[in-house]
């Protein structure tokens, strides 16, 4: 077998291994960056659809409030490298980048390869040593100290190694979850994991007649005794199975646990910009002063799109050709309550294939957030997806990413004199 020494071995080519990477070799370290694919940032080439939405410019206090209850461990990473020191990184190794709408931060040609491109050639430009087709097999220690890993054919030698594996999403690009056994090997407790980021299926059909529509600022919240807190609001899309757009990927990461546990999550959706019942009724009376002949349909189509409009007639049982004034009262009344909150039952997803992030992951307990480093086992850092941390859409998990990774690299590397 092959054997080689470093100061540094980082596992994993994703945007948090590849930052590490250029770091530590920055600060006058060797370094070897061992990836299982073919060839580096597979699924930073498909994040945001390609776009690469880089990060957001939210401030950090609010930035860690949408991670929830773990979010105050990002500190110490945000502070060495918030979203403008990174903007900045970017803009230092040849890609600028620029916030359109004022929150997401795109390279400014909206190409995730050209942030690939940039980190490869400043990889190359650092000294970092790239192995492709390398798969960690295991991690090497004596209980108290890493020394290295091993492939199949090879065995690396480090004082410190950096687990950047990432999730379980999107299997077909590579995400095995090889981090948590490596972790799991070394002591550390992993959390459940469940797919997060992804399209819901729901038991309601008649969402595959309202495929064509987007819904503006929805608000969806859980409708579960212990989970009343949880909602989110943005734009939703209706599926053939059920639901997506970026508030559904938001709050799937709420779900999916709940779903385990629960075998279905019932939810309740507002699709009227946060109109309530009386201000609903309010609005149809002020319609039909100015349209008499107005239909009970073509009053509801001035909230809805017409297709839902159309379907929620259905389940209220409500003639969409009748006048709403002449409508039984108990169907004026399900109609209205219908708009104000559209029920809708989450019964599955299609699994980590299309999750984007991964819930779950080596316990923060474990890591100390100051360096990324385990506090069970010395030389071995963690950062990126593998961890316990996971954020909503909008750049929030590769700015995470980022900050980890520098983090990782700056603090596990020693500094060359």
């Amino acid at each position: 077998m092959q054997n080689s020494s470093y100061d540094l071995i980082v596992v994993g080519a994703g945007a948090a291994g590849m930052m590490a990477a250029v770091t530590a070799a920055r600060r006058g370290n060797r370094v070897l960056l061992l990836e299982k694919l073919a060839k580096v940032g597979a699924k930073l080439k498909a994040t945001g659809g390609g776009r690469c939405n880089l990060t957001n410019t939210l401030p950090n206090d609010a930035f860690m409030e949408r991670f929830g209850r773990h979010g105050r461990f990002m500190t110490p990473a945000l502070t060495a490298l918030d979203h403008r020191a990174l903007m900045a990184f970017f803009a230092e190794i040849g890609v600028e980048s620029h916030a359109p709408d004022g929150y997401r931060v795109f390279p400014v040609g909206h190409n995730a390869m050209s942030i690939i491109a940039a980190l490869e050639d400043e990889m190359a430009r650092a000294g970092v040593e790239v192995r492709c087709s390398q798969r960690v097999l295991t991690l090497e220690h004596d209980g108290s100290r890493v020394s290295g890993v091993a492939t199949a054919d090879a065995t690396y030698r480090a004082s410190r190694v950096i687990i950047a594996t990432g999730g379980l999403g999107y299997p077909q690009l590579g995400a095995e979850g090889d981090g948590y056994g490596m972790a799991e090997a070394a002591g550390h407790n992993v959390t459940e994991l469940a797919p997060a980021m992804m399209p819901l299926h729901t038991k309601e059909t008649w969402v595959e007649a309202c495929r064509a529509d987007t819904i503006p600022r929805a608000e969806v919240r859980v409708d579960l005794k212990k989970a009343k807190k949880l909602r989110a609001s943005g734009d939703m899309i209706f599926t053939k199975s059920g639901i997506r757009g970026p508030v559904v990927l938001d709050f799937a990461r709420e779900v999916t646990p709940l779903l385990r546990q629960y075998g279905e999550v019932p939810l309740l959706v507002n699709m009227t910009g946060g109109m309530n019942e009386d201000a609903i009724l309010r609005h149809f009376r002020e319609t039909m002063a100015a349209r008499p002949e107005c239909t009970t349909l073509q009053l509801a189509e001035t909230l809805l799109p017409a297709s839902v409009a159309r379907e929620l007639c259905t389940l209220a049982g409500a003639d969409p050709d009748s006048r709403f004034n002449r409508l039984p009262g108990s169907v004026r009344e399900k109609l209205v309550k219908l708009l104000a909150w559209t029920p809708l039952t989450v019964t599955g997803h299609d699994g980590f294939k299309m999750a984007m992030i991964t819930r779950g992951g080596v316990s923060l307990k474990e890591i100390r957030p100051e360096t990324m480093e385990s506090r069970l086992l010395a030389g071995l850092y963690f950062c990126g997806e593998v961890m316990d941390l996971d954020g909503p859409c909008g750049g929030y998990n590769l700015q995470w990413s980022f900050a980890s990774g520098f983090l990782a690299g700056h603090l596990g590397g020693t500094t060359a004199s």
